[in-house]
């Protein structure tokens, strides 16, 4: 891991970092995000986290510049979660996603024993799939036309991890 990186669990005190981290260009264009994003949505998100949400941000001089988070699954799929990550456009490339993706990948396998972890990712994103690709992720297939983004429906890509 970088020494300049901290990755920590997310705190309400970081609801404002994170609606900015959010409202991004990059960010949009990279995740589900929306422009329309409110402070009071992502304040709230974060104080109804419960014990199956598991969220991580990446801090640089005190600023709030990643965030990843895996939700757990209930019942039949107890075993699973599913994840998401964003990254300040102005630090990817340095490592953040990896240590945040490793920090979550850690908490799945020691301390919740989970066999699946599942992601979705868009196919121009090359450089979120290579990293998902090393640390173990799968393709298992594609989800045509699944969002709405640049004006029109596009595909959207399952990858997935097994242990």
């Amino acid at each position: 891991m970088s020494s300049e990186v901290e990755i920590r669990p997310i705190r309400p005190e970081d609801a404002e970092a994170v609606y900015a981290l959010r409202l991004l260009p990059s960010v949009i264009d990279g995740t589900m995000a929306t422009p329309s994003t409110r402070i009071g949505d992502v304040r709230g998100r974060i104080e109804s986290f419960g014990p199956d949400d598991h969220t991580f941000v990446a801090v640089v001089d005190g600023q709030v510049v990643g965030m990843a988070g895996m939700h757990v699954g209930s019942g039949k799929v107890r075993h699973t979660a599913s994840l998401g990550m964003m990254v300040h456009d102005r630090f990817q490339g340095r490592g953040i996603g990896r240590e945040l993706l490793e920090a979550l990948l850690h908490v799945a396998d020691n301390f919740l024993g989970l066999t699946r972890v599942e992601l979705e990712v868009y196919p121009d994103n090359e450089r979120a799939i290579r990293l998902y690709e090393n640390c173990g992720f799968e393709h298992e297939g594609r989800k045509r036309k699944a969002v709405w983004r640049h004006g029109e429906h596009q595909d959207i890509l399952a990858m997935g991890r097994i242990r």
